[in-house]
Protein backbone atom coordinates (compact mmCIF):
# COMPACT_ATOMS: atom_id res chain seq x y z
CA UNK A 1 0.00 0.00 0.00
CA UNK A 2 3.02 2.89 0.80
CA UNK A 3 4.08 2.06 -2.71
CA UNK A 4 0.80 3.03 -4.02
CA UNK A 5 0.98 6.03 -2.41
CA UNK A 6 4.34 7.01 -2.47
CA UNK A 7 5.30 5.94 -5.47
CA UNK A 8 1.93 5.76 -7.97
CA UNK A 9 -0.43 7.84 -6.59
CA UNK A 10 1.68 11.06 -7.49
CA UNK A 11 2.79 10.68 -10.62
CA UNK A 12 -1.09 10.17 -11.45
CA UNK A 13 -2.23 12.91 -10.06
CA UNK A 14 -0.38 15.03 -12.22
CA UNK A 15 -1.93 13.14 -15.33
CA UNK A 16 -5.32 13.07 -13.56
CA UNK A 17 -5.13 17.06 -13.14
CA UNK A 18 -4.16 17.62 -16.36
CA UNK A 19 -6.95 15.54 -17.13
CA UNK A 20 -9.58 17.65 -15.37
CA UNK A 21 -7.96 21.02 -16.64
CA UNK A 22 -8.79 19.98 -20.11
CA UNK A 23 -12.23 18.20 -19.19
CA UNK A 24 -13.45 21.10 -17.50
CA UNK A 25 -12.10 23.91 -19.75
CA UNK A 26 -9.39 24.78 -17.53
CA UNK A 27 -6.92 24.96 -20.05
CA UNK A 28 -7.40 24.44 -23.87
CA UNK A 29 -6.42 22.16 -25.89
CA UNK A 30 -4.77 24.07 -27.65
CA UNK A 31 -2.54 25.09 -24.52
CA UNK A 32 -2.24 20.72 -24.73
CA UNK A 33 -0.89 20.98 -27.96
CA UNK A 34 1.58 23.16 -27.23
CA UNK A 35 3.25 21.89 -23.97
CA UNK A 36 2.81 18.37 -25.55
CA UNK A 37 4.71 20.04 -28.30
CA UNK A 38 7.43 21.67 -26.22
CA UNK A 39 7.72 18.35 -23.71
CA UNK A 40 8.52 15.95 -26.67
CA UNK A 41 10.11 17.74 -29.20
CA UNK A 42 12.47 19.55 -26.53
CA UNK A 43 12.59 19.39 -23.31
CA UNK A 44 12.60 15.36 -23.17
CA UNK A 45 14.98 14.91 -26.23
CA UNK A 46 16.88 17.45 -23.85
CA UNK A 47 16.46 14.67 -21.31
CA UNK A 48 17.60 11.67 -23.58
CA UNK A 49 20.57 13.73 -25.12
CA UNK A 50 21.99 14.39 -21.43
CA UNK A 51 20.88 11.51 -20.17
CA UNK A 52 22.90 9.30 -23.04
CA UNK A 53 25.92 11.75 -23.23
CA UNK A 54 26.81 11.06 -19.22
CA UNK A 55 25.68 7.32 -19.34
CA UNK A 56 28.45 4.67 -18.52
CA UNK A 57 27.69 2.61 -22.22
CA UNK A 58 29.95 -0.31 -20.93
CA UNK A 59 28.17 -0.77 -17.16
CA UNK A 60 24.42 0.07 -18.97
CA UNK A 61 23.84 -1.69 -22.30
CA UNK A 62 23.99 -5.25 -20.65
CA UNK A 63 22.83 -7.29 -23.29
CA UNK A 64 20.83 -9.32 -20.47
CA UNK A 65 18.75 -6.29 -19.99
CA UNK A 66 17.79 -5.48 -23.61
CA UNK A 67 17.50 -9.55 -24.33
CA UNK A 68 15.08 -9.58 -21.59
CA UNK A 69 12.88 -6.59 -22.49
CA UNK A 70 12.64 -6.73 -25.96
CA UNK A 71 11.71 -10.37 -25.81
CA UNK A 72 8.71 -9.49 -23.84
CA UNK A 73 7.96 -6.74 -26.38
CA UNK A 74 8.16 -9.06 -29.73
CA UNK A 75 6.18 -11.88 -27.74
CA UNK A 76 3.56 -8.77 -27.18
CA UNK A 77 3.85 -7.68 -30.69
CA UNK A 78 3.74 -11.54 -32.18
CA UNK A 79 0.18 -12.08 -29.73
CA UNK A 80 -0.91 -8.70 -30.91
CA UNK A 81 -0.72 -9.54 -34.20
CA UNK A 82 -2.17 -12.72 -34.69
CA UNK A 83 -4.78 -12.54 -32.01
CA UNK A 84 -6.25 -9.09 -33.82
CA UNK A 85 -6.25 -11.08 -37.23
CA UNK A 86 -7.33 -14.84 -36.04
CA UNK A 87 -9.26 -14.46 -32.52
CA UNK A 88 -10.73 -11.05 -33.67
CA UNK A 89 -10.94 -11.42 -37.27
CA UNK A 90 -9.58 -7.87 -37.90
CA UNK A 91 -7.71 -7.65 -41.33
CA UNK A 92 -4.15 -7.36 -41.34
CA UNK A 93 -3.70 -3.30 -41.56
CA UNK A 94 -5.42 -3.29 -38.30
CA UNK A 95 -3.94 -6.85 -36.86
CA UNK A 96 -0.26 -4.61 -37.13
CA UNK A 97 -1.56 -1.56 -35.46
CA UNK A 98 -2.92 -3.75 -32.30
CA UNK A 99 0.38 -5.23 -32.50
CA UNK A 100 2.02 -2.60 -32.18
CA UNK A 101 -0.16 -1.07 -29.36
CA UNK A 102 1.44 -4.37 -27.03
CA UNK A 103 4.55 -3.23 -28.39
CA UNK A 104 4.64 0.29 -27.46
CA UNK A 105 5.35 0.16 -23.13
CA UNK A 106 5.48 4.55 -22.32
CA UNK A 107 8.51 3.86 -21.43
CA UNK A 108 9.47 7.87 -20.74
CA UNK A 109 6.06 9.53 -19.61
CA UNK A 110 5.36 6.57 -16.98
CA UNK A 111 8.41 4.48 -16.98
CA UNK A 112 10.82 7.20 -15.85
CA UNK A 113 9.03 8.60 -13.18
CA UNK A 114 7.63 5.99 -11.75
CA UNK A 115 10.72 3.84 -11.41
CA UNK A 116 12.76 7.38 -10.15
CA UNK A 117 9.75 7.83 -7.43
CA UNK A 118 10.67 4.39 -6.71
CA UNK A 119 14.24 3.27 -6.61
CA UNK A 120 15.75 6.71 -7.22
CA UNK A 121 17.66 9.06 -9.75
CA UNK A 122 20.37 6.55 -10.14
CA UNK A 123 18.47 3.30 -11.10
CA UNK A 124 17.73 5.04 -14.64
CA UNK A 125 20.62 4.25 -16.22
CA UNK A 126 18.78 0.87 -17.01
CA UNK A 127 15.83 2.81 -18.41
CA UNK A 128 17.89 4.98 -20.84
CA UNK A 129 19.53 2.11 -22.23
CA UNK A 130 16.15 1.01 -23.14
CA UNK A 131 14.55 4.17 -23.90
CA UNK A 132 17.81 4.33 -26.80
CA UNK A 133 17.04 1.35 -28.38
CA UNK A 134 12.71 1.72 -28.23
CA UNK A 135 11.72 4.25 -30.48
CA UNK A 136 13.82 2.66 -33.34
CA UNK A 137 13.28 -0.85 -32.94
CA UNK A 138 9.52 -0.21 -32.24
CA UNK A 139 8.78 1.86 -35.06
CA UNK A 140 11.01 -0.35 -37.43
CA UNK A 141 9.28 -2.97 -36.38
CA UNK A 142 6.02 -1.74 -37.10
CA UNK A 143 6.58 0.38 -39.93
CA UNK A 144 8.45 -2.90 -42.16
CA UNK A 145 5.63 -4.93 -40.92
CA UNK A 146 2.78 -2.99 -42.22
CA UNK A 147 4.57 -1.65 -45.08
CA UNK A 148 5.35 -5.28 -46.21
CA UNK A 149 1.34 -6.10 -45.32
CA UNK A 150 0.58 -3.33 -47.84
CA UNK A 151 2.47 -4.44 -50.23
CA UNK A 152 1.52 -8.14 -50.14
CA UNK A 153 4.56 -9.37 -49.48
CA UNK A 154 6.26 -7.57 -51.98
CA UNK A 155 8.11 -4.88 -50.50
CA UNK A 156 11.78 -4.06 -50.58
CA UNK A 157 14.04 -0.85 -50.64
CA UNK A 158 10.58 1.10 -49.72
CA UNK A 159 10.24 -0.01 -46.69
CA UNK A 160 13.90 0.65 -45.29
CA UNK A 161 13.62 4.24 -46.51
CA UNK A 162 10.11 4.90 -45.20
CA UNK A 163 11.69 3.73 -41.66
CA UNK A 164 14.73 5.79 -41.92
CA UNK A 165 13.18 8.73 -42.84
CA UNK A 166 10.55 8.23 -39.74
CA UNK A 167 13.61 7.35 -37.47
CA UNK A 168 15.29 10.66 -38.31
CA UNK A 169 12.25 12.69 -38.44
CA UNK A 170 11.83 11.85 -35.07
CA UNK A 171 13.21 14.25 -32.34
CA UNK A 172 13.41 11.74 -29.36
CA UNK A 173 15.67 9.37 -31.84
CA UNK A 174 17.71 12.79 -32.88
CA UNK A 175 18.41 13.14 -28.95
CA UNK A 176 19.61 10.05 -28.63
CA UNK A 177 21.66 10.33 -31.06
CA UNK A 178 23.36 13.39 -30.36
CA UNK A 179 23.47 12.16 -26.57
CA UNK A 180 25.65 8.87 -28.48
CA UNK A 181 27.62 11.18 -30.56
CA UNK A 182 28.72 13.38 -27.78
CA UNK A 183 29.20 10.32 -25.16
CA UNK A 184 31.46 8.52 -27.67
CA UNK A 185 33.17 11.80 -29.04
CA UNK A 186 34.07 12.46 -25.64
CA UNK A 187 33.72 15.87 -25.82
CA UNK A 188 32.79 18.44 -22.78
CA UNK A 189 30.49 20.57 -23.23
CA UNK A 190 30.67 24.05 -21.79
CA UNK A 191 29.55 24.40 -18.25
CA UNK A 192 26.36 27.14 -19.36
CA UNK A 193 25.67 24.79 -21.80
CA UNK A 194 25.13 21.59 -19.35
CA UNK A 195 23.20 24.09 -16.79
CA UNK A 196 20.92 25.29 -19.44
CA UNK A 197 19.93 21.55 -20.49
CA UNK A 198 19.45 20.98 -16.90
CA UNK A 199 16.71 23.65 -16.49
CA UNK A 200 14.89 22.06 -19.59
CA UNK A 201 15.37 18.91 -18.40
CA UNK A 202 13.62 19.66 -14.47
CA UNK A 203 10.70 20.57 -16.74
CA UNK A 204 10.44 17.38 -18.81
CA UNK A 205 8.64 14.72 -16.72
CA UNK A 206 6.45 17.40 -14.86
CA UNK A 207 5.23 18.92 -18.04
CA UNK A 208 5.13 15.97 -20.39
CA UNK A 209 2.65 14.00 -17.67
CA UNK A 210 0.79 16.91 -17.23
CA UNK A 211 0.14 17.29 -20.78
CA UNK A 212 -0.37 13.57 -21.00
CA UNK A 213 -3.92 13.75 -18.86
CA UNK A 214 -4.48 16.74 -21.37
CA UNK A 215 -4.27 14.62 -24.01
CA UNK A 216 -6.45 11.39 -22.83
CA UNK A 217 -9.17 13.70 -21.93
CA UNK A 218 -9.90 14.17 -25.84
CA UNK A 219 -9.74 10.33 -26.36
CA UNK A 220 -13.27 8.61 -26.23
CA UNK A 221 -13.77 5.20 -25.04
CA UNK A 222 -15.43 3.69 -27.67
CA UNK A 223 -14.23 0.61 -29.58
CA UNK A 224 -14.18 -2.95 -29.72
CA UNK A 225 -13.60 -3.86 -25.67
CA UNK A 226 -12.64 -7.72 -25.92
CA UNK A 227 -9.64 -6.24 -28.14
CA UNK A 228 -9.10 -3.47 -25.66
CA UNK A 229 -8.86 -5.80 -22.93
CA UNK A 230 -6.49 -7.97 -24.52
CA UNK A 231 -4.23 -5.42 -25.52
CA UNK A 232 -4.65 -4.21 -21.81
CA UNK A 233 -3.58 -7.72 -21.17
CA UNK A 234 -0.34 -8.21 -23.21
CA UNK A 235 1.02 -4.78 -21.94
CA UNK A 236 0.44 -5.01 -18.75
CA UNK A 237 0.77 -8.50 -17.67
CA UNK A 238 2.49 -10.64 -20.40
CA UNK A 239 5.17 -8.59 -21.52
CA UNK A 240 6.22 -7.77 -18.12
CA UNK A 241 5.74 -11.44 -17.07
CA UNK A 242 8.21 -12.57 -19.74
CA UNK A 243 10.83 -9.77 -18.73
CA UNK A 244 10.69 -10.87 -15.72
CA UNK A 245 11.39 -14.24 -16.78
CA UNK A 246 13.79 -13.54 -19.28
CA UNK A 247 15.87 -11.91 -16.48
CA UNK A 248 15.66 -14.40 -14.19
CA UNK A 249 17.18 -17.15 -16.66
CA UNK A 250 20.11 -14.85 -17.43
CA UNK A 251 20.76 -13.99 -14.17
CA UNK A 252 20.49 -9.95 -14.88
CA UNK A 253 21.22 -7.96 -11.56
CA UNK A 254 18.28 -6.67 -9.68
CA UNK A 255 18.24 -2.92 -10.44
CA UNK A 256 18.25 -3.45 -14.24
CA UNK A 257 15.59 -6.18 -13.68
CA UNK A 258 13.64 -3.69 -11.74
CA UNK A 259 13.89 -1.03 -14.60
CA UNK A 260 13.09 -3.87 -17.11
CA UNK A 261 10.32 -5.08 -15.85
CA UNK A 262 8.51 -1.86 -14.36
CA UNK A 263 8.80 -0.77 -17.90
CA UNK A 264 7.66 -3.74 -19.20
CA UNK A 265 4.66 -3.29 -17.48
CA UNK A 266 3.53 0.44 -18.55
CA UNK A 267 0.56 1.35 -20.39
CA UNK A 268 1.26 1.67 -24.21
CA UNK A 269 1.97 5.17 -24.96
CA UNK A 270 0.83 7.98 -26.68
CA UNK A 271 2.87 6.95 -29.92
CA UNK A 272 0.51 3.95 -30.21
CA UNK A 273 -2.45 6.07 -30.96
CA UNK A 274 0.27 8.13 -33.64
CA UNK A 275 1.19 5.01 -35.56
CA UNK A 276 -2.69 4.03 -35.91
CA UNK A 277 -3.15 7.97 -37.10
CA UNK A 278 -0.06 7.09 -39.27
CA UNK A 279 -1.96 4.51 -41.41
CA UNK A 280 -5.67 5.35 -40.05
CA UNK A 281 -6.12 2.42 -38.77
CA UNK A 282 -7.71 0.89 -35.59
CA UNK A 283 -7.57 4.59 -34.30
CA UNK A 284 -10.59 3.75 -31.85
CA UNK A 285 -8.83 0.48 -30.59
CA UNK A 286 -5.68 2.66 -30.13
CA UNK A 287 -7.47 5.34 -28.44
CA UNK A 288 -9.28 3.33 -26.10
CA UNK A 289 -6.59 1.32 -25.10
CA UNK A 290 -4.39 4.71 -24.29
CA UNK A 291 -7.00 5.58 -22.11
CA UNK A 292 -7.52 2.38 -20.16
CA UNK A 293 -4.62 0.49 -19.92
CA UNK A 294 -2.97 4.38 -18.90
CA UNK A 295 -5.83 3.81 -15.49
CA UNK A 296 -5.29 0.15 -14.93
CA UNK A 297 -1.49 0.57 -14.74
CA UNK A 298 -2.02 2.34 -11.27
CA UNK A 299 -3.30 -1.00 -10.17
CA UNK A 300 -1.13 -3.11 -11.76
CA UNK A 301 2.14 -1.01 -11.38
CA UNK A 302 1.32 -1.77 -7.53
CA UNK A 303 1.38 -5.26 -8.35
CA UNK A 304 4.75 -5.53 -9.94
CA UNK A 305 6.35 -3.15 -7.30
CA UNK A 306 5.31 -5.52 -4.47
CA UNK A 307 6.88 -8.32 -6.45
CA UNK A 308 10.00 -6.96 -6.90
CA UNK A 309 12.99 -7.14 -4.73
Amino acid sequence: MQALIDVILPVFLVIGFGYLAVWRGWFSQAGVDGLTKFSQSFAIPCLLFTAIARLDLGQSFDWRLLVSFYAGALAGFTLGLFGARFLFRRDWEDSVVIGFICLFSNSVLLGLPLTERAYGADALEANFAIIAMHSPICYGIGISVMEIVRAKGQAGFGVVKRVVKSMFSNALILGIGAGFIVNFSGVTLPGVLNDALDLMVRAALPAAIFGMGGVLASYKAEGDFRIVLYACLISLVIHPTITRSMGLALSLPVEPTRSAVLTAAMAPGVNAYIFASMYGRAMRVAATTVLVATALTILTAWVWLSFLP
